[in-house]
């Protein structure tokens, strides 16, 4: 079930639905950036991206859980949406649903065709502030309560 909708990014949900990627930036261990595409979901309220514990985008968010990502409208390149947020929480995703989610939304497959158990993990990023392609806006409501402002949860 999704989050209720805020009124505040109401112009940006075609973006946070769709099937585009969302290149996730973080910090790296020695300070550099470190970023790559990923797929995602969005809640109405989070941002989720999965992640295996052995990978290095992993490990940057347990030191550092401040992330950019950005988002390219897979119709107009000239249109996008950057946000910077913190990665609020990390679940185990030990039933595979959320990876088996993503496999659906953008392979159309019930089960994500890898098998591994290098421990998956769901991400969840509380979106800050938002950029677009016009101007910067801080669009987003605060988290709910109950979220821990950890990403060591995991």
């Amino acid at each position: 079930m999704r989050a209720a909708k805020h009124e505040e990014h109401e112009q940006y949900i075609d973006l946070l639905e769709s099937e585009a990627l969302a290149h996730v930036a973080t910090i790296g261990p020695k300070g550099e950036p470190q970023s790559n595409p990923v797929w995602f979901d969005w809640d109405g309220t989070y941002i989720l991206f999965s992640q295996t514990k052995d990978r290095q985008k992993y490990h940057n968010v347990q030191r550092n859980p401040q992330v950019a990502l950005s988002i390219v409208d897979p119709a107009n390149p000239y249109r996008y949406l950057e946000v910077r947020g913190k990665v609020i929480r990390i679940d185990e995703d030990k039933d595979r649903a959320f990876i088996n989610a993503m496999a659906k939304k953008y392979l159309g497959l019930d089960i994500f065709p890898v098998a591994s158990d290098r421990g998956r993990t769901r991400h969840y990023c509380y979106p800050a502030t938002a950029h677009d392609h016009l101007e910067q806006r801080e669009c987003f409501a605060p988290p709910e309560k109950g979220y821990v402002a950890d990403a060591k949860k995991a």
